[in-house]
């Protein structure tokens, strides 16, 4: 890691990670495909073994998107009072499409923060 210093000045964990960059770089793509991440960095050679990022971007999906849909719908439900139909018709896609876009930032700014971080998966700290 302090090779990679001397080398790649820091970027922001938080642009990069919401961009689906390269926490080393900054400029190759983090993923390949939607959600899997690359074994390794296209332009800086970086090798990605070490994200694993497991269940926490879901966690923070299922808390933002829930509280921002839940939101909506009990203020539609309270000041215009659809019926059933309407409501499953906005906010399921809603929720769907919310929390597939929130997913894949999420996970890129968790991985970035593990870079930046130097965390590695079942490490812990015993200190």
């Amino acid at each position: 890691m302090n090779d990679d210093k001397a080398l790649y000045p820091p970027v922001d964990p938080i642009s990069t990670g919401l961009r689906g960059h390269c926490p080393r770089c900054g400029q190759g793509k983090l993923f390949d495909g939607y959600l899997k991440v690359k074994p390794r960095c296209t332009v800086c050679g970086l090798d990605n073994a070490f994200a694993d990022s497991g269940d926490g971007p879901v966690v923070f999906v299922l808390l933002i998107v829930g509280f921002i849909v839940v939101g909506l719908a009990l203020w539609m439900e309270v000041n215009f009072g659809p019926p059933l139909w309407l409501h499953f018709l906005l906010w399921i896609p809603l929720t769907i499409i919310f929390g597939l876009a929130l997913t894949r930032m999420l996970k890129g700014v968790l991985i970035a923060l593990q870079y930046r971080n130097n965390a590695r998966p079942g490490e812990i700290d015993r200190g």
